[in-house]
């Protein structure tokens, strides 16, 4: 005779609770160096002429954060203008 509810089988175990995410650690900011920052005035000078004051303040900033990163001037107005 089997009995429905049993108390011989084992209650089904609790699903693991998935370990959380590890904290992003917060980026210190990357200086340039001074060569950076003479290379990348010198590149404004350039491409800066015929831009207006907001697309150079884009240009300029998003040339910078790559730029932190390692790219150098040429490679990182290349990834720009893709």
């Amino acid at each position: 005779m089997s009995s429905y509810g049993s108390d011989a089988e084992t209650p089904p175990e609790p699903a693991p609770e998935p370990a959380p995410a590890p904290a992003k650690k917060k980026r210190e900011g990357v200086k340039m160096t001074d060569k950076q920052k003479s290379d990348l005035n010198r590149h404004m000078e350039k491409v800066g002429k015929n831009m207006t004051v907001s697309e150079r303040k884009s240009h300029r900033m998003k040339m910078m954060s790559r730029m932190r990163k390692g790219m150098t001037v040429g490679k990182a107005h290349k990834d720009i203008s893709k």
